[in-house]
């Protein structure tokens, strides 16, 4: 006989083998309820041991999903499930509710697993009263019920009857996946009833029970629905047929659900982890003080831009500024002035530049700027405007102070591909900005300046 163990637990099958396989059974192993489920591993075993808790289904659900086959298989084989602890009392009552025979643990010796299983492999069943699958009829031909019910029973199923009207009631009472719809003198009436049973419960199994009309009658009632058509005098082996293709049925609609639940939480899985993840990218490429980008992000974008512009001549300038006398600010006012007047000028940036230009602080009192598709010319009078609107407006303090800030641009387009040289003919241009008295903006290659007015010297 065999032991189906759904579990995540190797040593627990390792003890399972030692203590059952010496004695003529067999372990199969599977990790996991839904590869159980889409396996049918279940189909030669004796015994089912399911893991408590498990991803993406836990044993609960997975008991429960086979206690509601009506097939005598599914009532009659013993489920245990295998929990880590010792379970308390509303977890025994979740057992029970489920339909398990009961439980063990996941460090249960091997004597322990022998004094459980073993009534269980010897033989122990599930009440056969308990397994009999329901079969909804109605319309059934005159004479043929008592021998429909009498065929049925031989196989474990129990044959119920209704009116017509009834039907769809019924079937929700009895929980009938398979229907079987005589046919009249008129054969085209059955379609309504599939029809009906189609929408109310997609689960339904009809099964259409007499003679054969013309074909385009035919037709329409398969369309409508039909899933079996059995003709009279009825054929004990057609019937059994039918009645385990319907329970097929049943039993794989029930496993792509789980299938599609399964992945739409993979979905709304994958959607958490890219939030999270952009949240993460974000974080790693912002600075946290002004909520620029930062260094990193910066010799990123520094290097795709180079490579736009030696593949497709896309042209772009780069801005280096850095504040004027900074250090002084944080001696005369203090570090948080300090702190608060970089915020203020990173505003300012965002308020002055497009928005498809990138700005960037890279270090404490320094920042750059990437102007995609931009000559040198109007890259420096972007510097300029940024200029400007720094020195131009003063940062009044809550003391009633103000901080005259000011800053200092370089402004360069590239000729090669070598970031490191293109950042440091910027860099150097920043350079010649601030031993020319600060507050103006040097551009590099072309030698184009522009300058505060009131400094001394002239643009």
């Amino acid at each position: 006989m065999d032991i189906l163990a759904v579990t995540a637990q190797e040593t627990l099958v390792d003890r399972l083998r030692t203590a059952f396989e010496g004695r003529g059974h067999r372990v199969l192993h599977v990790p996991d309820p839904l590869s159980a489920l889409a396996g049918e591993a279940w189909s030669s075993a004796q015994v089912i041991l399911v893991d408590r808790h498990g991803d993406p289904m836990d044993g609960l659900r997975f008991c429960a999903l086979l206690r509601g086959e009506t097939r005598m298989l599914f009532q009659n084989l013993p489920i245990y499930l295998i929990h880590r602890s010792e379970p308390g009392e509303g977890e025994l009552a979740e057992l029970q509710q489920a339909g398990a025979d009961g439980h063990l643990l996941a460090d249960a010796g091997i004597q322990v697993l022998m004094d459980l299983l073993g009534p269980a492999l010897g033989g122990v069943t599930r009440p056969v009263e308990a397994s009999l699958t329901p079969v909804l009829a109605t319309g059934l031909p005159s004479g043929e019920t008592g021998h429909v019910r009498e065929l049925l029973g031989h196989f474990q199923f129990e044959l119920h009857t209704c009116a017509g009207k009834d039907l769809l009631a019924r079937r929700q009472e009895l929980g009938a996946s398979i229907v079987i719809l005589g046919l009249g003198r008129d054969p085209l009436s059955v379609i309504p009833r599939i029809e009906a049973l189609r929408k109310a419960a997609p689960d339904s199994y009809p099964v259409v029970l007499g003679p054969h009309p013309e074909e385009s009658a035919q037709r329409r009632i398969l369309l409508a629905g039909a899933a079996e058509w059995l003709t009279l005098p009825l054929s004990a082996p057609f019937l059994l047929h039918a009645c385990r293709r319907g329970l097929e049925w049943r039993h794989g609609r029930a496993v792509q659900r789980e299938f599609e639940r399964h992945l739409q939480g993979l979905k709304e899985q994958r959607v958490l982890l890219e939030i999270e993840a952009a949240s993460l990218r974000d974080e790693v490429l912002t600075d946290p003080l002004t909520g620029l980008l930062n260094r990193r992000s910066f010799s990123q974008n520094l290097e795709h831009h180079l490579n736009q512009w030696e593949r497709h001549k896309r042209g772009f300038v780069l801005l280096l500024g850095d504040v004027d006398h900074f250090k002084l600010i944080n001696d005369r006012f203090g570090h948080m002035v300090g702190d608060k007047v970089l915020e203020t000028l990173a505003a300012r940036f965002r308020r002055t530049l497009r928005r498809s230009d990138l700005a960037f602080r890279i270090g404490g009192e320094e920042f750059a700027v990437l102007l995609p598709e931009t000559t040198l010319k109007a890259g420096a009078e972007v510097a300029e405007k940024l200029r400007r609107a720094i020195d131009e407006e003063p940062i009044l303090l809550e003391t009633g102070q103000s901080v005259f800030p000011s800053m200092s641009f370089g402004a360069g387009f590239p000729v090669d591909n070598d970031p490191a040289a293109f950042f440091t003919a910027v860099d150097q241009a920043l350079y010649a900005a601030k031993h020319r008295g600060r507050n103006c903006v040097v551009a590099a290659e072309a030698g184009l300046e522009r300058r505060d007015p009131r400094a001394s010297i002239a643009i």
